[in-house]
């Protein structure tokens, strides 16, 4: 994609972002904190989730990709071996190992600020492995550019996951964003 969608604040859920949430993955929400990101089309895209569940069970993936569309694209990237690459690209580059080692630090950083899990890694496979484009893809929309150099690039290799209207039902749909590009063609 030729501009990644723009950084959003984060938001307290509101109820017809939790409902979003239902009607993307299939399942409530574990661990919601905040809507992290905002896809163009006004619904939630990334969420922030705690630390730690309410059982108290360790959830280090603190960015989670909720967009079933941009899911699906993320799948064929990986599908297509783009990981690997990553991988091979990050041993055999150390300006490229840095960055992503730093992306490593940010994700902690900001997990950490919510609540400390000793020994948890970040996600990912940060900070030495490619392991999960989702994860990177999320801290990127989060992060903004330049914070995670393999997420901005998975990110740049997507569609336009917007373009064919919001994702979830219309009972569920967040205001637009005006400053969103405008739809093409019918929701799927």
């Amino acid at each position: 994609m030729d501009t990644p969608p723009p950084q959003t604040d984060p938001t307290p859920p509101t109820e017809a972002d939790v409902e979003a949430f239902k009607e993307q993955l299939g399942r409530p929400p574990r661990g919601l904190r905040a809507i992290a990101h905002r896809c163009p089309c006004g619904l939630p895209d990334v969420v922030e989730t705690a630390p730690r569940l309410e059982d108290g069970t360790p959830f280090p993936t603190t960015y989670y990709l909720t967009c079933p569309r941009a899911n699906s694209a993320i799948g064929t990237l990986e599908a297509n071996g783009v990981m690997k690459e990553m991988t091979d690209r990050l041993g055999e580059d150390p300006e490229l190992a840095a960055a992503y080692r730093a992306a490593h630090e940010d994700y902690l950083a900001r997990r950490d600020a919510i609540e400390v899990l000793e020994g948890f890694p970040s996600a990912g496979g940060m900070p030495d492995r490619v392991k999960c484009l989702h994860v990177l893809v999320a801290h990127a929309l989060v992060a903004g550019p330049g914070v995670n150099p393999l997420g901005d690039e998975a990110l740049a290799m997507l569609p336009e996951w917007w373009r064919k209207g919001p994702c979830a039902g219309a009972d569920t749909c967040a205001a637009p964003d005006p400053s969103a590009p405008a739809s093409e063609g019918a929701a799927e």
